[in-house]
């Protein structure tokens, strides 16, 4: 007898429900994040033809503006400027440079809950 009233003691248990003690709470989070970015450019500028620049003052050309043309003073013994420049087919320019963007960004939340 003893051992049924054991057997029936133990499949007469219910399951109960798991209530929370608490009312109400909150939780609060923070997330940071860094980033650094690295940025490289290496430019190359190419011309494909030929450019021809003169200027001055007080000079007279002797013939058609261009390589192996002859200049000469206007008026020998004044103020005379004078540049020529040539740029043939290739590379016409270069450029390098870094760049660095850092980047912070924070985010703060907060729950509130209650019951």
């Amino acid at each position: 007898m003893r051992v049924l009233f054991i057997i029936l003691s133990v499949l007469g248990t219910q399951a109960m429900a798991a209530v929370p003690t608490f009312t109400r709470g909150t939780m609060t989070s923070r997330t940071e994040s860094f980033t650094s970015v690295t940025e490289t450019y290496n430019i190359v500028e190419y011309s494909t033809g030929n450019s021809y620049t003169m200027t001055g003052n007080n000079i007279t050309v002797n013939g058609a503006p261009g390589l192996g043309a002859t200049y000469t003073q206007t008026t020998p013994g004044m103020a005379t400027q004078f540049s020529e420049s040539h740029l043939g087919p290739g590379i016409s320019r270069v450029t390098n440079f870094t760049r660095t963007t850092t980047i912070q960004s924070t985010t703060d939340s907060l729950s509130v809950f209650t019951q």
